[in-house]
Formats: C-alpha cells, structure tokens, sequence
C-alpha cells in the first residue's frame, strides 16, 4: 500500500505599508508565500504550486501577485526597515 498526498505550508516574506485596493485605508499589509508539497508516506517531497499573495490587515482582502512583484515588494519591504522577512512560520492551511 502506497500512501500520498499533499501539504500546505504558509510563509510570511514581508510586512508593508499599503494603500488596500478594497478598503482604501493605508494598512499593514502582509506578504505570504503559500507553497504546496507532494507527500509520500507523510514526508513532504517536492513543491508542484507556489503561489504568492498579499493581504491588508485591516480589511482582510487578499490579493494575489506574480514572483515578479512579490519580489519587488519584498526589496521593497527591506530597504523600509533595513531587514527582510524571511523565516517561514510553516503554518499548514487549508485552501
């Protein structure tokens, strides 16, 4: 018997300040990097889905953006406070 899956770990890259597209308000907003791993006997292998988003802490909208840009805004977020954020939380969650 094979036993396989997946698993979802969530990352925070960044913490900006933002104008939110949804509420207006200059917020917070975080910078999340959502990678999904194949699984094989529960030992996480492979990523197969990357996907990169940013959501306003005030409002709670989500906003999904391209590598490209989640990587402008991380340099962006770097050169406001002198220091990235890089250490995943490794936080599962659920689609």
């Amino acid at each position: 018997m094979i036993i396989f899956g997946t698993k979802g770990y969530l990352y925070q890259l960044a913490i900006l300040t933002l104008v939110c597209g949804q509420c207006g308000n200059p917020s917070a907003h975080t910078l999340r990097k959502r990678v999904t791993k194949f699984t094989l006997f529960f030992v996480p292998l492979f990523p197969f889905s990357t996907k990169y988003a940013t959501q306003c802490t005030f409002c709670g909208a989500e906003q999904k953006v391209t590598e490209e840009q989640a990587e402008q805004l991380r340099a962006q977020a770097a050169g406001q406070d002198g220091q990235g954020y890089g250490q995943p939380q490794q936080q599962p969650y659920r689609p």
